[in-house]
């Protein structure tokens, strides 16, 4: 049986190519995706583990992620000569490391990855106090000195010697290029950028002239360890601060790296499990019609004396080594897969250097197991069946494989469809998270139900689809349509595939499509200045430029507002800070109790949806830490409907000025004066901003057009992705055709004899190939549509509140569906007709 398996496989190798195909880009996907995250994983971990130092010490306060000037938590310089003091310590340093020091290179553009660090840092002369490695000129000692990392370096063309931009917190500088530093060993700062001043310098020009630091590094003397040392240090130092050993200080920085980047990997795998299962549906196509067209021989080997138990392992043992080969051959292309993703992620602006790309045993053996596993899976129920033909099928021509009756499929089908829309409905009735919750429960269930009724809705549907066919195409459109009919677990599980990537790409094309008109109507209905000034990944930029706005010709008011990390009730939120008589000018917000009016002097207006979740009310008292460890208190005054990303808590930004909280701006609105000409305007706008290449200035179509555009870009991700899936439905076809005619050889011949010609059968089998598709598309379609209405209702009230849906792109997808279908049914096409006659009648 061994030797009989092995001689099927050999034999049919060339009709399993597509299906392994299928397993190759599955597997592909999932390896490239195991290799692209392990290789930040990697790149991160050397980054901290290359530059912790024996003990580091902290303060104890949440930055919330953002460690900006005037936000960032800090330590006195008291602390630095308390820990100096230690016993055991060999050397102490105090770091000054903030966000928001800007590199304007040599043609004027800001330099870094959009979104990564834009650090100012103190420059420590002392190598074991610092993870920077002087390779050019010296250290910055003087206010006017800067010492560039040496990425930063090379792409902004500064030399040693040079004037180097750069903006800061306080505003535009110009300094001399004294050094230029490598990071670490590697010099690989993911994206980052890095301007280092004298520590004088640094303290005034990041954390206000004040007489403290972010980080204290702590070097150990010979024969003290890590932990005593820090046992030590946490003695003397007391609370207010943490104290951490080097290595618990890097582990902490890399769990941090992995919980971000862990969503990065579910995502991608999410999309790699959607490409294998539709995989499953060409292997499990392939061994029915395999099993089916050798049923002759399977009932032979069992009346030799072959066990249906080894049929089945036969048939398994067959299976095992297509996956195996595939998952081999997936491996190697998921390493180009990894490239690609790394590329991919590079063109949408997250360039991050990596050190070459790391493959961990466990990326292999899960590829292997998930080739094979798969394969073996989708086989199981072909060669099941196979195991039940009779020994004496033998002996007669005409032997079929045992099927069974569609009515338990259709019931069970039409049961788990209808719960699956059900839920999605009641899901979308209820909203919120649960109501999230019960549309996810529902998609898989109705997409499962589509996929098992599917067979015994496939006659009546392709009937339908295909009415038009005999009209137009004569016999020729007949014999397409019945052969799509008479075999509809066929036709099914071929349509299936295509069926769930329409599905998922219709919807995600619908909700990005309601995404884009929701954020329009919130703008519209929301803002009215002309204008918004801002910069990238929210960075605040200096309260002057504000002012410098204000005294633009043409400029009727302009409102800075300023974001700031805050925990209100153990919870991490933005508090917005602006002048609430100059905000109320340029935004229109739905007040159901107060006013903008109303905050001031202690005053904080909060959107209902938070004030039901912390259990507030007008009135209410609020308690409100910022990051510097301070506690602002206040009282609710005003409450409004939260309207898009219009939500939280606002207050008033004297009150900041108060606590002596100096952040800068995040955006400032901009209203014309009446009757200003906007065009001109907007352009002096921007050359009174000439000084700060990190911000802009858009109108309000610019500035919807950038949302927008950001949405379609995630979109286009998404449906890249799931591309993969539907080029695997389409060798689908492919594969199920070109089985299809190997197993019609016969009939052809036949057709062929009584007068067709090789046009004709061309004919109907690209047009077996359209009915088919759009069997798929029109099902898939309809299903997303569901998808989408029952998404975008439970998001209501996160902002996704008008449904649209682009009637013209969706008839696109189906026209798009048949022109596929036509297309994989070329090759198909072109063998059949190529079949000699006589050859094809005596086929067995």
């Amino acid at each position: 049986m061994l030797r009989s398996a092995w001689r099927s496989l050999l034999h049919h190798k060339l009709r399993l190519i597509l299906s392994g195909v299928a397993i190759v880009l599955g597997v592909g996907f999932v390896v490239g995706t195991l290799i692209f995250t392990d290789t930040l994983n990697t790149t991160f971990t050397n980054l901290f583990a290359d530059t912790s130092s024996d003990v580091v010490v902290t303060p104890a306060q949440d930055s919330g992620g953002r460690a900006f000037a005037g936000t960032v938590p800090t330590m006195p310089g008291s602390t630095l000569d308390d820990v100096r003091a230690v016993q055991g310590v060999a050397a102490a340093g105090g770091q000054v490391l903030v966000d928001g020091v800007s590199v304007v290179d040599q043609a004027g553009e800001v330099l870094g990855t959009p979104g990564a660090p834009q650090f100012g840092s103190n420059w420590s002369d002392d190598e074991r106090l610092t993870p920077f490695r002087l390779v050019e000129g010296r250290g910055p000692s003087a206010p006017n000195e800067v010492a560039l990392d040496s990425v930063s370096a090379e792409k902004s063309g500064y030399s040693v010697g040079d004037t180097v931009r750069l903006v800061t917190p306080t505003g535009p500088l110009s300094v001399t290029l004294a050094g230029v530093f490598r990071y670490g060993t590697s010099g690989n700062l993911a994206g980052a950028t890095i301007a280092a001043f004298s520590t004088d310098f640094a303290q005034e020009l990041l954390l206000g002239g004040e007489d403290a630091y972010t980080e204290i590094d702590v070097v150990a003397s010979e024969s003290v360890t890590q932990d005593a040392l820090a046992a030590a240090v946490r003695a003397v130092v007391g609370d207010g601060v943490t104290v951490r050993t080097g290595q618990e200080a890097a582990d902490d920085a890399t769990a941090q790296i992995t919980e971000g980047l862990a969503f990065v990997n579910i995502f991608l795998l999410v999309f790699a499990g959607i490409a294998l299962f539709v995989g499953t549906f060409i292997i499990l196509n392939t061994f029915s019609m395999l099993v089916a067209q050798r049923s002759r021989e399977l009932a032979l080997l069992r009346a030799l004396g072959a066990t249906r138990g080894q049929l089945v392992r036969s048939l398994i043992l067959e299976s095992a080594v297509l996956g195996l080969v595939g998952a081999v051959l997936g491996i190697a292309v998921g390493v180009g897969v990894a490239f690609g993703l790394e590329g991919l992620f590079g063109a949408l602006g997250a360039d991050i250097p990596t050190e070459g790309l790391v493959v961990l045993p466990r990326t292999i053996v899960v590829g292997v197991a998930i080739g094979v596993l798969v394969t073996v899976i989708a086989a199981l129920s072909p060669a099941i069946r196979a195991s039940r033909i009779p020994p004496m099928a033998a002996l007669r021509d005409d032997v079929a494989l045992p099927t069974r009756s569609l009515r338990l499929r259709a019931v069970l089908g039409t049961l788990l469809l209808a719960g699956g829309l059900a839920a999605m409905t009641a899901g979308a009735a209820s909203g919120g998270g649960s109501g999230s919750q019960l549309v996810g429960l529902g998609v898989v269930g109705a997409l499962v139900g589509a996929i098992v009724v599917s067979p015994a809705i496939a006659g009546p549907l392709v009937r339908v689809l295909g009415f038009a066919f005999p009209r137009l195409f004569g016999t020729v459109g007949s014999l397409a349509v019945q052969n799509a009919e008479r075999q509809p677990r066929r036709t099914a599980a071929t349509a299936s595939a295509l069926m769930i990537g329409l599905a998922l790409v219709s919807a995600l094309t619908i909700f990005a499509t309601s995404a884009k008109a929701s954020i329009t109507e919130v703008i519209d209905r929301v803002i009215g200045a002309e204008f918004l000034v801002s910069s990238g990944a929210q960075r605040p930029f200096p309260e002057q430029v504000a002012s410098d706005l204000a005294a633009t010709e043409g400029v009727a008011a302009v409102a800075g507002v300023k974001l700031v990390p805050v925990q209100v009730a153990d919870t991490g939120t933005l508090l917005v800070a602006a002048d609430p008589g100059a905000l109320g000018r340029m935004i229109t917000l739905p007040f159901v109790a107060g006013s903008l009016a109303d905050v001031g002097a202690g005053g904080v207006a909060v959107d209902t949806q938070t004030a039901a979740d912390q259990g507030i009310a007008a009135g209410d008292p609020v308690s409100v830490q910022l990051p510097t460890g301070a506690t602002l208190e206040y009282r609710v005054t005003a409450l409004y409907e939260p309207a898009g990303a219009y939500s939280g808590y606002v207050v008033d930004r004297a009150s900041l000025a108060e606590a002596d909280v100096a952040v800068g701006d995040s955006f400032v609105y901009v209203l014309a004066a009446e009757g200003a000409d906007l065009g001109q305007l907007q352009s002096d706008l921007e050359a009174g901003l000439a000084d700060y290449p990190t911000v802009q200035v858009q109108s309000q179509a610019e500035f919807k057009a950038q949302i927008t555009s950001s949405v379609d870009q995630i979109l286009l991700v998404m449906v890249m992705l799931l591309s993969l899936a539907i080029l695997i439905a389409i060798l689908g076809i492919v594969n199920t055709l070109v089985l299809s005619v190997v197993e019609r050889t016969r009939e052809i011949g036949m057709l062929r004899a009584v007068g067709a010609l090789r046009r004709q059968i061309r004919s109907m089998v690209v047009l077996e190939a359209l009915v088919i598709a759009v069997f798929g598309a029109v099902v898939g379609l309809g299903l997303g549509v569901w998808f989408a209405v029952s998404l975008q209702r439970t998001l209501v009230d996160q902002g996704i509140e008008v449904l649209e849906i682009p009637w013209a792109g969706l008839a696109f997808f189906l026209v798009l569906a048949g022109v596929v279908g036509v297309l994989a049914a070329l090759w198909p096409a072109f063998r059949a007709g190529r079949l000699n006659v006589l050859e094809a009648i005596s086929t067995e």
